[in-house]
C-alpha cells in the first residue's frame, strides 16, 4: 500500500500551499476540496499523480459539523 501525504507549507505572507502525494487519478480533487474550504483558491497545478489510476484506491472522507 502507498504511502498517502498531504504537505502544507504556509508562506510568510500568510499563504496557504499544499501539496497531496500518493493519491492517484481524481481521488485527489476529494481531498483537495476540504482543503479548499479553507480560503480562496489563487492557483492550481495538477501533479503527474492526478493522470494515473489506481483500481484499488479508496478514498473516504467525513467532516463532523
Amino acid at each position: 500500500m502507498n504511502r498517502e501525504e498531504i504537505e502544507i507549507a504556509v508562506m510568510p505572507d500568510g499563504r496557504v500551499e499544499y501539496t497531496i502525494k500518493g493519491v492517484k487519478g481524481a481521488d485527489c480533487e476529494s481531498l483537495s476540496a476540504l482543503l479548499e474550504q479553507l480560503g480562496r483558491i489563487e492557483q492550481q497545478e495538477r501533479t503527474g499523480e492526478y493522470y494515473e489510476h489506481d483500481p484499488d484506491a479508496h478514498l473516504r472522507l467525513s467532516h463532523d459539523a
